[in-house]
């Protein structure tokens, strides 16, 4: 039996009426989001037809996940909330804490000696709110949540960007910071910008070397790295249905990439298979009951431009493999293509390593395609060239293909198989020659690729490819290789083409585990005691933020004002700085050491005005937060693209930076700045960016009236005497704004807990 099955039907049994509610107010038919969306209304929140990428809505999830490193900061938050349980369904997943070095079963053991605190930290809060725990190498949270808890139509938060992937299996799943996850498990209403609808349609069907990896892909091609900012992307058609339930997660999840909100696909047969598969023939059952409910309506589905502001068609019967990268995910090319382009821009064209796995692309489908062709290196009498790895997304999926012998078929070219977890997809990949910053070419099938992502060496080419790609050019050692049409030289000099791989949707004998590695709360948590040492690295309890001052703020220093793009990595890197996830103070000695400088083009080095000395950028935050001195953060466009990371807006909170001034923020980013009390600000004319200097002192005018719509003014004093005055937009609206003058959301939530 599922997780949660009596939420699930109750979803389920209230869904006809609040979508004819829904199709009555809006007088028209829905799309599947809309459906999904309207049906989870929060009960305050009165049913009206909602202004796409306008109106802010008060939403009702059915459920919160969360992964390790993220989830520390979200719970040491809860904990301040005063409340005994958690109010919705949660999780809690121990996945990003596990670095991939020797292999999995000492890499995990090496983890859970150095994370012990950690660990129980996190099984004891869970035990203590009645929070499910998945231990340290269960799984990947999205891998482990698609398998246990996604189901069509349901609406879940996550404190991790990819939660997104939980679309594969129908679900409206949102990335989002530890405090919106702190306000759902507090019982409190989620807030969203009501989205725009991307729709995608998909003709045909996959055949050949072709995979769902390439459909997301080419979409990540067509739209950027930004133009799913603010919308839902609504996959549907013959090529939808043609398609596995995990071949849709693949797609959803690296959704994130094109900074959609989420991505979801309707109910099919597809999806229901998936859930008998796991053991979920409950929810199957039940979802049967409504299955005309977690569809778009007829109507949508015959006239879509109609419906969606805005429409993409893809023909998969005459989709190719795409590789895209170096340094971002949508620098789409196919592969016919990729030798050419790869020479025009000096790319490495031989391998180092291919890497597949990761939350992105581990499903027994995916897994048994590869090994398709890991098999014929034996068989065609081939040598495979480069380092080969694989990350398995969950315990369900390791054991399942070590029982088939696929581990053993992959062992035998040399391959590696890391712990179930994130591992190198998230920069947790001890990589033996990273440090000394070598420019080589990496291909792997997980869903960023950014500079220094995976390794750490910023002279990392990184691409981004389905697994069989990567399994077909690891064999090849070439990134201009082209498994289509080009062919390999075997020990015995013979020409061998390799065979289109083929594979299992579903495992024949079904899947099997032995210990999945979850961990059931108490059924009273009341005298559960978490105890953090005032010593400790690792863990810090939290104060709370202060508020605003009620009045302007001036004086401001500039504490960097940075060139071209700064994602969450560059704010606050991951890697090695993963371990002080839970101590704010510790971890904000990373903030913004990998932004650009624009005055001087380095990274982590910043004029300190105080003394005229150049210093890292954390110290010289310390030196204005020690002087009593507010400052302000000057940046590019899509600023804050990248994970949910919460510590990204935290960090610049703590040690006192006032305002985030950007030209464009990345969705998740904005939210966060705005939840922990900042100022998030976006430049009214661009050009403006250029206007700040080096020793810039900033006041920020108009807080005193601070209202929705409603320019704020920002005067820049130059050390020379001059000034500049310049417009500043912002999006807050009237409940955000009392966030900024608690010095929080947190704050306001104590209090209403409290009332109660």
């Amino acid at each position: 039996m599922a997780f949660d099955i009596e939420m699930i039907k109750k979803v389920y049994a209230e869904l006809p009426a609040k979508v004819e509610a829904a199709r009555k107010a809006l007088g028209r038919p829905l799309t599947l989001t809309e459906k999904i969306l309207y049906s989870h209304l929060h009960a305050d929140t009165k049913l009206e037809n909602f202004e796409r990428g306008n109106s802010y809505v008060d939403f009702a999830p059915d459920r919160v996940a969360m992964q390790d490193a993220t989830a520390q900061m979200a719970l040491l938050q809860f904990m301040q909330a005063g409340r005994p349980k958690v109010a919705v369904p949660s999780t809690v997943h121990c996945d990003h804490l596990i670095q991939a070095r020797d292999g999995a079963g000492d890499d995990l053991t090496r983890a859970k000696n150095e994370s012990e605190e950690v660990f129980n930290f996190l099984a004891s809060v869970s035990n203590k709110y009645g929070i499910g725990f998945w231990k340290p190498g269960a799984g990947i949270i999205h891998q482990i949540v698609l398998e246990n808890y996604a189901f069509p139509g349901g609406m879940m938060i996550g404190t991790d960007s990819h939660t997104v992937n939980a679309g594969g299996l129908g679900m409206v799943a949102i990335g989002v910071g530890g405090a919106d996850a702190c306000d759902v498990m507090a019982g409190l209403a989620w807030e969203l910008k009501f989205p725009k609808l991307i729709g995608v349609k998909l003709t045909g069907k996959l055949s050949g070397w072709c995979s769902a990896k390439d459909v997301i892909l080419k979409v990540a091609g067509i739209l950027t790295v930004k133009g799913g900012t603010g919308a839902i992307v609504e996959y549907f058609g013959e090529g939808a249905t043609s398609m596995s339930c995990t071949g849709k997660g693949t797609i959803c999840n690296m959704g994130a990439e094109i900074g959609a909100t989420t991505s979801t696909f309707g109910y099919d047969e597809s999806m229901e298979r998936y859930l008998r598969a796991t053991e979920r023939a409950d929810v199957a059952d039940a979802a049967n009951t409504v299955k005309a409910h977690l569809n778009a309506d007829p109507e949508v589905l015959a006239n879509p431009a109609a419906y969606y502001d805005q429409l993409i068609e893809i023909n998969l019967d005459e989709l190719e493999p795409y590789i895209n990268g170096p340094f971002t995910p949508d620098l789409a090319t196919p592969i016919s293509k990729m030798k050419e382009t790869a020479a025009a821009n000096g790319w490495p064209l031989k391998v180092e390593a291919g890497l597949i796995g990761s939350c992105t692309n581990s499903s027994y489908e995916d897994i048994s395609r590869a090994v398709s062709l890991a098999q014929q290196v034996k068989d065609k009498n081939l040598k495979s060239k480069a380092e080969f790895s694989i990350t398995p997304g969950s315990e369900l999926i390791r054991y399942t293909i070590s029982r088939d012998g696929f581990i053993d078929t992959f062992n035998a070219i040399g391959a590696k198989v890391f712990a179930n977890a994130c591992g190198p997809c998230i920069g947790m990949w001890s990589r033996v020659g990273a440090e000394k910053k070598e420019k080589n070419t990496i291909i792997h099938s997980f869903n960023r690729n950014f500079a220094a992502r995976q390794d750490g060496n910023p002279n990392t080419y990184a691409f981004v490819a389905s697994p069989e790609i990567v399994t077909a050019l690891a064999i090849a050692g070439d990134l201009g290789f082209n498994p289509l049409t080009d062919t390999l030289t075997n020990e015995n000099g013979e020409q061998v083409k390799l065979d289109a791989p083929s594979g299992f949707e579903l495992p024949a004998k079904g899947f099997a585990v032995e210990d999945a590695g979850y961990q059931a709360p108490a059924a009273d948590g009341s005298a559960v005691t978490i105890n953090v040492s005032p010593t400790s690295s690792r863990l810090q309890l939290l104060d709370p933020f202060a508020a605003w001052e009620g009045t302007d703020l001036k004086g401001l220093k500039l504490l960097i004002k940075a060139k071209g793009k700064c994602t969450t990595d560059h704010i606050s890197m991951a890697g090695p700085w993963l371990k002080f996830r839970g101590h704010l103070d510790n971890i904000s000695n990373n903030m913004l050491i990998g932004a650009v400088n624009f005055f001087n083009e380095k990274t982590n080095s910043v004029k300190n005005q105080l003394t005229g000395q150049f210093d890292e950028v954390p110290n010289v935050q310390r030196a204005y937060k020690a002087a009593g001195i507010g400052s302000i953060v000057v940046g590019d466009e899509n600023y804050g693209e990248g994970s949910s990371r919460e510590h990204a807006a935290m960090e610049p909170r703590h040690l006192g930076v006032r305002v985030v001034l950007v030209k464009s923020f990345a969705r998740i980013h904005e939210t966060n700045l705005k939840k922990q009390g900042m100022l998030g600000l976006t430049f009214a004319d661009k050009n403006d960016y250029t206007k700040f200097q080096e020793d810039d002192t900033v006041d920020v005018l108009g807080l005193t009236t601070f209202a929705p719509e409603t320019p704020l003014t920002l005067v820049l004093n130059h050390a020379d005497g001059s000034k500049d005055e310049i417009k500043v937009n912002h999006t807050y609206n009237a409940q955000q704004i009392e966030w900024f003058k608690a010095g929080g959301a947190l704050n306001i939530i104590r209090k209403s807990v409290a009332a109660n």
